[in-house]
């Protein structure tokens, strides 16, 4: 069995390689990954968009969609009071190119102003120095705070606090911060991009936008936190959407799919039994005369 959650496409931001063969070592990339999980009976990628990529790059054989499952209970916390009357639009993840937190900081601007819309970004990265120095550009230091890493508990409340969860990155396999937040009960805006669809369905738990349409973004955020009965009923069905992805079930999935491989390796051992027996008493019965 073999399970993937890798893009080669996330790693070149990290390397030397200069971009006119980026294109060029992501393909070898590709390459090499299929070379090696055609080795496997069974192969397993967490979304129906992650299966479907795989396949687009060369795996011949029938990858399977199991979700990387979430422990839901954790994020069912009760409602934190708060003082302010303003709105809280949260991210929290890697600050690192891919994930397009600049553009959820360029559409802060374009909110209502009556919202009174603030932002906390949870996380680090390479890109956060960048972020802080756009947030003073745009004028909204004041209405973003940037928390980097912090404790498990600190996540979890950041979940309770916030209005609407935005998730603007474009190379999500799965997104688990996405369904940590939908199962905390909140709505979601996010791009049209790679899995994200498969969490966010438009108008029942939350909104898509066009990667890299600033005002469109700005439009969903604006439509979302202008609208407490939407809210609110996004919010419900967000965890009722991502209830589908307990931890529980992956588990029971994988343990199938386990006993599954066990049962084609077995399948292949009886095969070679014969051969391997009649070796074997020809062996023994040689052993024997020479005594």
């Amino acid at each position: 069995m073999a399970t993937n959650h890798f893009m080669p496409e996330n790693l070149i931001g990290y390397t030397r390689i200069p971009d006119r063969i980026a294109d060029t070592a992501c393909r070898l990339a590709w390459s090499d990954f299929v070379r090696v999980f055609r080795r496997a009976q069974i192969v397993t990628a967490p979304t129906p968009r992650a299966v479907q990529l795989l396949h687009q790059h060369g795996l011949g054989s029938t990858a399977r969609a199991v979700s990387c499952g979430l422990d839901l209970h954790r994020f069912t916390q009760a409602t934190v009071k708060r003082e302010d009357e303003g709105l809280r639009v949260l991210f929290v993840g890697r600050l690192d190119t891919e994930k397009n937190v600049h553009e959820l900081l360029r559409a802060l601007p374009l909110l209502p102003a009556e919202l009174r819309v603030t932002a906390e970004i949870v996380g680090d990265g390479s890109c956060r120095r960048d972020l802080e120095a756009l947030a003073r550009e745009l004028g909204i230091a004041d209405r973003v705070t940037f928390h980097g890493l912090v404790s498990d508990q600190a996540v979890l409340d950041a979940y309770v606090r916030c209005d609407v969860f935005c998730m603007p990155g474009t190379a999500e396999l799965q997104s688990l911060v996405t369904m940590e937040a939908m199962a905390a009960g909140k709505p979601v805006v996010a791009a049209d991009a790679m899995a994200l669809p498969h969490l966010v369905h438009p108008g029942r738990n939350g909104l898509l936008f066009p990667p890299g349409d600033v005002p469109a973004l700005a439009s969903a955020l604006g439509s979302v936190l202008g609208d407490t009965e939407a809210r609110i009923r996004m919010g419900e069905a967000s965890r009722e959407i991502v209830a589908h992805h307990d931890i529980g079930r992956t588990l029971d999935t994988f343990e199938d799919l386990y006993r599954e491989a066990a049962g084609h390796l077995r399948s292949t051992v009886a095969q070679r039994l014969p051969k391997a027996r009649e070796n074997r008493e020809q062996h023994e019965y040689a052993a024997h005369s020479d005594r």
